[in-house]
């Protein structure tokens, strides 16, 4: 939901809907009409105009409000629900129940919708009836704290659904659900140490509470704890075999083991008795792909497409394959959902990054452009990135990591991880795929232990009398940094195949190159560098599955382009040697001179197969998946250029000194 403007009359918005609230409708709009432009223009304000039309019966200007708001608030589930009851009241059934299950889709904690919904289905559809009436027994149960929490946390009001329940935890310290909902506020916060300690907890108090062991499983895949994470799945799994829930869940967590076999059979169990299931449909797809099986892969998409063609991650899937590209029919049915009003939140994102893909493709780059900035704006809104806070992370990394503090010996002497860091879409996955075509290298995938280990100084910093991190890295004895890289080394284990070498490929390491220095004092650092402008184009019209919140604006990317180049700098100051930079063009213009050079520096013997990358059969888990199975290419260098006259922003916040360079 987007925020309302800091203009906004809060008092007189009240007034408003206390009339709506004593069925004083008429006087109610009469009153929204008397206030200023942007309390009227305000997302409670349009909700009320809805609402009042609506109960005046005047359905065309009810509808009229409803579709502007979701227009601009896609993720806002209470629109949804608004719609939902217009089309309830004009009878349009079926329009209506669409607008319900958005509704609930958005924000799960409406019961109005998921009773719509069961009395519109009826009797015609008795499993979902089932399903729709557990949902509501368990909202029911929710204390009214948690269910405020609940409603709080899926409007985006992150802040406010913690301290509800924080409130309610203080005296309810046991409480399942309670427990379930503050892991979700921290997960959604990034918190995911503190989310699994809650889950884990969970589950301990309460062994046979089933959706708080399928939460648990589901925060361990998060943490990329990938073992226990089966395991868990596993043992829900043979509590009840036939379950296809707990079948799918088991199965993706199979994946991530990169066990593809185990996972598709499962998938095709699933579909024998859920024919044409969408999300199992899709999951299997990803598994296809992610095991180079991309015509497979587009099989699995069509079919998820075939029995709901409104089931946008689908339609996403296959552009994300970057090497798909979509006919005329196809596009006329993306066209078609796009101008469908029940269409809302991430169904919208993927959508549209799917048009932008279109398009380019046929060369139509003002209408690519209008698609993919349409879903970056989207997706901004259900985020809560602050540029500047990227820039004071920076700022604290270079005034703590002096000079000084790397002039001791610390840390654990392991020389085997590579880390390849720097911005995504830099080129970072065709560096993974070269090295990891090296006998002595395995390739795994971004790992998070390093970003855990950081939260954890994090955390320890804002205890009182302690120094905040990264300022707390100089206090670290040898010893304690040692222990640290130790951890490190342990927790990656259960990705590596036997290679002496392996290499973690978390873009975002760029930010703690001191702490993995101080902790890993033999580890390879390669910096993927890029053309400022191709970088950051690449990222803005990538959909990424999580994180990267900085990618979904051209001036928050441009930011943050220029904070990490700062950082390098300085990186390169006061550890000198320690990275590595490989500029992705030169290697797209010398292969063999950038691999030798990359070998050298991590100690390997030269292997003719890292020139054949393309060739080495290996799981690959990102976007560039398919583009590392072709032979190298130029064609992507300056793709950007075709987007230039709608790129203002970001390269007015690069500036002249970047864009020179082109």
């Amino acid at each position: 939901m987007t925020a309302s403007p800091a203009n906004e009359d809060p008092d007189a918005l009240g007034a408003v809907q206390r009339l709506l609230q004593i069925g004083e409708v008429a006087k109610a709009l009469e009153t929204l009409n008397s206030l200023d432009d942007s309390s009227q223009s305000s997302v409670m304000g349009q909700y009320m105009r809805g609402v009042c039309f609506r109960l005046m019966r005047d359905f065309a200007n009810a509808e009229s409000a409803l579709r502007q708001l979701v227009k601009g608030n896609p993720s806002y589930g209470r629109a949804f629900q608004e719609l939902g009851h217009l089309y309830r009241d004009a009878n349009m059934p079926t329009e209506a129940l669409n607008a319900y299950a958005t509704a609930c889709h958005l924000n799960p904690s409406l019961k109005a919708s998921w009773v719509a919904q069961r009395d519109l289905i009826g009797k015609g559809s008795p499993e979902r009836a089932a399903q729709i009436n557990q949902r509501l027994q368990w909202l029911e149960s929710l204390p009214p704290a948690l269910s405020a929490s609940w409603d709080l946390l899926h409007e985006g009001k992150l802040h406010k659904a913690e301290q509800l329940c924080r409130q309610f935890m203080q005296q309810n310290p046991q409480h399942i659900d309670g427990m379930r909902i503050l892991a979700e506020i921290a997960t959604r916060h990034g918190v995911l140490e503190d989310a699994e300690f809650l889950l884990e907890s969970a589950v301990e108090f309460d062994p046979e509470h089933r959706q708080a062991r399928i939460d648990y499983v589901q925060i361990l895949s998060k943490r990329q704890r990938f073992q226990r994470s089966v395991d868990e799945a596993k043992a829900l799994l043979n509590q009840a075999p036939d379950n296809p829930q707990l079948q799918s869940l088991f199965a993706i967590q199979c994946m991530q083991l990169g066990d593809y076999e185990s996972a598709l059979a499962l998938f095709d169990k699933i579909l024998d008795r859920v024919p044409n299931d969408p999300v199992t449909n899709v999951s299997k797809g990803h598994a296809l792909k992610t095991g180079g099986r991309s015509e497979d892969a587009i099989t699995a998409y069509r079919d998820a497409l075939k029995s709901q063609p409104f089931y946008c991650d689908a339609w996403y899937s296959l552009a994300n394959l970057k090497v798909y590209q979509f006919d005329d029919e196809e596009l006329s049915s993306m066209q078609a959902l796009d101008e469908n009003p029940h269409l809302g939140g991430q169904d919208r994102v993927y959508l549209q990054f799917a048009l932008g893909k279109a398009f380019e493709d046929r060369k139509d780059y003002q209408q690519s452009f209008h698609h993919y900035a349409k879903g970056n704006a989207i997706k901004k809104t259900q985020l809560q990135y602050k540029a500047e806070g990227t820039t004071q992370e920076c700022d604290d990394q270079i005034a703590a990591c002096t000079r000084q503090v790397f002039e001791r010996e610390t840390g654990h002497t392991a020389p085997d991880p590579i880390f390849i860091l720097g911005l995504p879409r830099a080129g970072s996955t065709l560096l993974e795929q070269i090295l990891s075509s090296h006998s002595m290298v395995d390739g795994t995938l971004e790992l998070p232990n390093v970003l855990s280990i950081s939260g954890k100084l994090r955390r320890l910093g804002q205890r009182e009398g302690n120094k905040k991190y990264p300022f707390n890295l100089a206090d670290l004895s040898a010893e304690q940094l040692a222990t640290l890289g130790e951890e490190y080394i342990r927790e990656t284990q259960v990705h590596r195949m036997g290679a002496p070498f392996f290499i973690d490929k978390m873009p975002n390491n760029f930010r703690h190159i001191g702490l993995i220095k101080l902790m890993l004092p033999n580890a390879k650092i390669i910096d993927a560098r890029r053309d400022p402008m191709s970088c950051c184009f690449s990222g803005f019209k990538q959909l990424f599955a999580e994180g990267q919140m900085f990618s979904y604006d051209q001036e928050d990317i441009a930011q943050y382009y220029l904070d990490y180049v700062r950082l390098m700098n300085h990186w390169d100051d006061v550890i000198p040697g320690y990275v590595l930079r490989v500029q992705h063009e030169d290697v797209v213009a010398d292969l063999e001179i950038q691999v030798r050079r990359m070998l050298d520096f991590c100690g390997l013997p030269f292997e003719e197969a890292c020139l054949e990358f393309h060739k080495t059969e290996r799981n690959v888990r990102t976007p560039s998946s398919e583009q590392v199975r072709q032979p190298i290419f130029s064609t992507a260098l300056e793709q950007w250029k075709h987007y230039e006259p709608w790129l203002g922003p970001l390269k007015a916040r690069l500036g002249p000194d970047w864009i020179a360079q082109d």
